[in-house]
């Protein structure tokens, strides 16, 4: 008797990137904006200034001036939910590097509280309401309704992820949302000893028959919230990070005329909530005009 003739196929299965990338459409089908991650959680740059962090790492800004990229190039900024964005083959190779994906909780009107030990943990269950929860290498991240701003080492352990920053997406978690409670917003304030002083600054003029050479006013917008964002996420070294990043933005906004005092205060803000004096916010923008010959 003639046995039927086995016409298995072989199905290849997905590759790890691949799936990432199926991931990310999904998350971005339901408003959560998305963006690749390589090996050690680092945004994957989306253009040739960018790879391999040639840049500094930090979304379109350069050690002494912007990324000259078109659109945003990586880290937080980049993070979209355009399905078109995240299947062009502009997007190809930074797929084909991913060793994760992360998403931009703000965007999303999400805050996450990233416990990194037991501990933090412990101290979570006792002080925080219970909100949808998702267990990561170290922790957990609690996942609330509504955004912040973003502040890092809050407490031993915690982090808090919300505006300005990325989270790796580690899967849907258990429980329901909560409303972002009072006690997490009051993790990223400060004493009010640490409120800014008043500037005592000069913001460079134009020069003159200087022309603004910045394309439109989003960006000095990006490059100021860039500032920002690494000056709160300095995990050391804040007083070189604060010179760098003031160095920086004179070096790309401090000749044209569009520099002012609030962009200055923002900075001077960002500093002084990871720790530094209104002396030393003084002292690293007069040491970088100095530098720069302002």
């Amino acid at each position: 008797m003639t046995q039927p003739t086995d016409i298995r196929r072989e199905v290849r299965s997905p590759s790890p990137q691949e799936e990432h990338r199926f991931a990310a459409l999904r998350l971005a089908a339901v408003g959560v904006p998305v963006l690749p991650l390589r090996a050690g959680k680092l945004p994957v740059g989306n253009c040739s200034d960018c790879t391999g962090a040639a840049c500094g790492g930090r979304p379109n800004m350069r050690v002494a001036g912007e990324c000259r990229c078109p659109a945003p190039c990586h880290g937080w900024a980049a993070a979209t939910t355009d399905p078109h964005v995240l299947t062009s083959p502009a997007w190809a190779r930074a797929w084909r590097e991913a060793a994760a994906v992360a998403y931009h909780p703000g965007g999303a009107g999400l805050t996450v509280v990233d416990l990194d030990h037991a501990e933090a943990v412990a101290w979570a269950r006792a002080a925080l309401p219970a909100t949808r929860t998702v267990r990561s290498p170290r922790g957990e991240h609690w996942i609330y309704r509504g955004a912040m701003s973003s502040a890092n080492a809050v407490r031993d352990g915690v982090d808090v992820k919300s505006r300005m920053s990325y989270v790796r997406w580690l899967g849907p978690g258990t429980g329901l949302l909560a409303e972002l409670p009072d006690a997490v917003r009051a993790l990223a304030v400060k004493e009010p000893t640490a409120r800014p002083a008043p500037l005592t600054v000069t913001v460079p003029g134009q020069a003159a028959g200087g022309q603004c050479r910045h394309r439109t006013p989003v960006f000095l917008e990006r490059g100021i919230a860039m500032a920002e964002q690494r000056i709160s996420e300095a995990s050391g070294a804040v007083h070189n990070t604060v010179y760098g990043t003031f160095l920086a933005v004179l070096s790309a906004h401090g000749r044209c005329g569009c520099l002012t005092e609030g962009h200055v205060a923002r900075l001077f803000t960002a500093a002084q909530a990871r720790g530094e004096s209104a002396r030393h916010c003084t002292e690293a923008w007069a040491n970088a005009r100095a530098r720069l010959g302002m």
